[in-house]
């Protein structure tokens, strides 16, 4: 197992003032609402601690104080509106279009426009919806969150959804309502407030919040937007969680368990800003709402709009158990049954495997769909366990295959492999078939779907075809002085191409208008370049993902430090968009 110096925290350097501490932070904004008869609005993305906010901001003295929960529509009421996206269902909703102004009750939203507008003094309007009852605010501050700290936030049952009180609820049901309806709805507020925010306040540390302008915030993203860079990885325990992570990420020894890391998902990663010395955080996303097409590029804007469609993860089963075994829904089923317009077609490459690790991958030849479906469910139902290799491939995994997984393919990683998943961005349909007995880290067991399974499992990937089509399909592309490269995947179905380059010198590549994530799967560290200076070399560390913008087009990569006059590896992917 390789020690690594894998950086935890990275950020992106960038010029301008931070405030830290609500007194710094009162006293800045009160030179900016220090005249007669201001306006100040803090727009809160949800899961904000808002009585945080009401107190650290108390110093302001305001003459009147909106808190915007006061304006929201009565609780049942957004019950009956959001319940037939949320539903009854424990994982599953569907996609919602509602707006902010969907949760404010019209006659309280045009009693509080009244009366900022006939109000003398200093008026504060904070909560969710703050915008839309001052948009011609004196002063606008977004007050944001990523959506790890939110998780986090909700597992320990502190914060609300949009309107409603669902704190007692499980995790899971409260992330169900986030992902189907609070974040659409935050977000959608939330972009057009990037361009003309005076202000943006991170509080994702309870008692530390820090202020930047808006235009260091939006020059930080432009800088962003053209230079290689990293989201800040989190990572999290799983019942079949294993060992590798701990010594190679340099993580917690005395936790249990390391099962995720998510090292690219930027809709639910942070971003760092290194200003004055000091971490500012934020989701990731700001730069996708803000930089669309510099960080995506054209053609992938056209396909996919402002989602970032590419998601790098690593799931460690070294010294663990096998992943439930699962299959992700095909694109109609996901777009009929959940409003989602593209699926989780993905892959699994084996950063590393111990002796005798192996994935399970389609179906074996012959198989029977109506007696496997049976026989799933009289698992699920009385508990015996499912005899898996009696219908699934087992393949023997070593490290540096790739196992290509297209959507409607029954698969999982077995114990003992370290596989970073290569995949599209939809992160929760995931159809558990069977979880081998056990229970989740709440002890309770974990959901099984085999309903959504059965309707969209493709029977006729058994095993000559998986031989033939999905595992380890490596083809040699081209090669040069001290390098070469090789295609492995992904499936034609899949709308991302995956490329490997081995190389002991620098080694030349190019956006061709799109964005490329990338993973240093072998050597020490590498460095990467521009041929035309057009920003600092970008130290990267054996198993960290990089994202390279659309907007960067050459770029080298060459081993450095350590890595000088060894071979190192890479995976790159993109979305494909020319034949």
């Amino acid at each position: 197992m390789r020690k690594s110096n894998y950086d935890k925290f990275p950020a992106i350097r960038v010029n301008g003032t931070l405030w830290k501490g609500w007194d710094s932070i009162c006293r800045e904004l009160q030179s900016r609402v220090s005249a007669a008869d201001r306006v100040l609005v803090v727009e809160c993305y949800q899961g904000v601690f808002l009585e945080e906010l009401a107190d650290g901001l108390k110093a302001l003295a305001a003459d009147r104080w909106i808190d915007t929960r006061t304006l929201f529509k009565p609780e049942a009421e957004i019950e009956r509106m959001t319940r037939p996206y949320v539903t009854d269902d424990r994982l599953f909703g569907f996609r919602a279009n509602f707006s902010m102004v969907d949760f404010l009750d019209p006659e309280a939203l045009a009693a509080a426009r009244q009366s900022v507008r006939e109000s003398a003094g200093l008026t504060v309007v904070c909560g969710p919806g703050a915008s839309l009852v001052a948009p011609a605010a004196d002063c606008l501050v977004y007050a944001d969150l990523a959506r790890w700290e939110l998780q986090l936030r909700s597992r320990r049952h502190e914060i609300a959804g949009l309107g409603v009180d669902n704190r007692n609820e499980e995790p899971s049901r409260q992330y169900k309502r986030g992902y189907f309806v609070d974040w659409v709805v935050c977000d959608r507020l939330k972009k057009g407030l990037l361009e003309r925010a005076d202000y943006w306040l991170d509080t994702h540390i309870p008692g530390t919040p820090k202020l930047i302008a808006g235009d260091t915030l939006r020059e930080g993203l432009r800088a962003t937007a053209r230079r290689p860079f990293r989201v800040v990885p989190f990572f999290d325990p799983a019942p079949w969680g294993g060992q590798w992570m701990k010594s190679v990420c340099g993580l917690d020894p005395e936790k249990a368990n390391y099962g995720w890391c998510f090292d690219c998902v930027p809709e639910e990663n942070s971003l760092y800003f290194e200003v004055e010395g000091e971490r500012f955080e934020m989701p990731s996303n700001n730069l996708v709402f803000y930089q669309t097409r510099e960080l995506l590029g054209a053609p992938v804007e056209s396909r996919f709009g402002q989602d970032f469609p590419i998601r790098f993860d690593f799931l460690d089963t070294i010294g663990g158990g096998n992943l439930s075994l699962q299959v992700h829904p095909t694109t109609q089923y996901i777009r009929d049954t959940f409003g989602i317009c593209y699926t989780q077609d993905e892959s699994y490459y084996l950063l590393d495997a111990e002796e005798g690790a192996s994935v399970f991958l389609g179906l074996k030849t012959g198989v029977n769909p109506a007696e496997m479906i049976a026989a799933l469910n009289e698992s699920q139902e009385t508990g015996r366990a499912f005899d898996v290799e009696r219908y699934v491939n087992r393949w023997p995994a070593r490290k540096h295959d790739h196992f290509l997984i297209p959507n409607g393919t029954v698969h999982c990683s077995g114990a003992g492999a370290m596989v970073l998943e290569i995949s599209a961005t939809p992160s929760i349909f995931t159809f558990k078939l069977w979880d081998w007995g056990r229970l989740g880290l709440d002890g309770r067991p974990r959901p099984i779907n085999i309903g959504h399974g059965s309707k969209v499992i493709q029977w006729e990937r058994q095993t000559d075809w998986v031989r033939e089509q999905l595992v380890n399909r490596t083809e040699p592309v081209a090669a040069g002085a001290g390098w070469r490269e090789e295609r492995t995947g992904l499936h034609e179905n899949e709308f991302i191409e995956t490329r490997r380059h081995w190389f002991t010198g620098p080694v030349t590549h190019h956006t061709d208008g799109g964005v490329q994530v990338l993973n240093l799967v072998e050597g020490a560290e590498a460095v990467v370049e521009s041929p035309t200076r057009a920003f600092e070399p970008f130290v990267v560390h054996y198993a960290e993902t990089f994202i390279i913008p659309a907007c960067v087009g050459s770029y080298t990569i060459r081993p450095c430090g350590e890595s000088e006059g060894q071979e190192c590896g890479t995976i790159k992917a993109y979305v494909r968009f020319r034949a």
